[in-house]
């Protein structure tokens, strides 16, 4: 469940809300009792690519052709 908060209140209180969104808590900012703006913490990045990772598992069985049955599930038939 958001928090509602108002300007003045935010302003006063910045870093402990700031603490709050970084936990996950969503925080709507509001003015003159109206939803006005949304704290939220910031999307994690994601995992970099490594380059090589799977060097060596990928086996010749991988470039074979599939199977017509295969196939045919994949193009809906």
């Amino acid at each position: 469940m958001a928090l509602m908060v108002n300007v003045h209140e935010a302003k006063t209180h910045f870093s402990r809300l700031l603490e709050q969104a970084h936990a996950g808590q969503e925080i709507i900012l509001a003015k003159a009792g109206k939803p006005y703006a949304r704290l939220l913490p910031l999307a994690a990045e994601p995992a970099r690519r490594q380059p090589g990772r799977l060097k060596g598992k990928v086996t010749d069985a991988f470039f074979e052709p599939l199977p017509e049955q295969e196939l045919d599930a994949w193009e809906g038939r």
